[in-house]
């Protein structure tokens, strides 16, 4: 699907862009939070929004892509450097899903890095 990236976003859009992003953040009190939390709000607003369903598609992917490698490193821990790997990731996601709903507030099409595009 091509979007227009020149098109206004309302103030709405912008905050359940930016909350799509921001959910993310609950997987650090909730198991599997980070996939929920994204999937819950690109669920209930997708269809409301050209700029939420986008936002919401390249959380979801981001967060899967980081699960992924979480597992990929967690069996690196076996020749010692997975541990570290871990830690690498968990800032990474902390550092890009705060920046990702920063710009996703100012309207921005943000793309995380590191991501499989695995949602279409």
């Amino acid at each position: 699907m091509q979007y227009n990236f020149n098109l206004p976003k309302t103030t709405e859009e912008k905050k359940w862009a930016m909350l799509v992003h921001f959910s993310a953040l609950s997987g650090l009190f909730i198991p599997f939070g980070n996939l929920l939390g994204p999937l819950v709000v690109w669920l209930l607003k997708k269809d409301q929004s050209v700029f939420v369903d986008d936002q919401g598609k390249e959380a979801l992917n981001f967060q899967l892509s980081m699960l992924i490698y979480s597992l990929i490193s967690g069996l690196l821990i076996i020749v010692g450097i997975g541990i570290v790997l871990l830690v690498i990731i968990g800032i990474l996601v902390l550092v890009l899903s705060v920046l990702a709903g920063i710009k996703a507030n100012e309207g921005v099409y943000y793309r995380y890095p590191f991501t499989f595009r695995l949602i279409q």
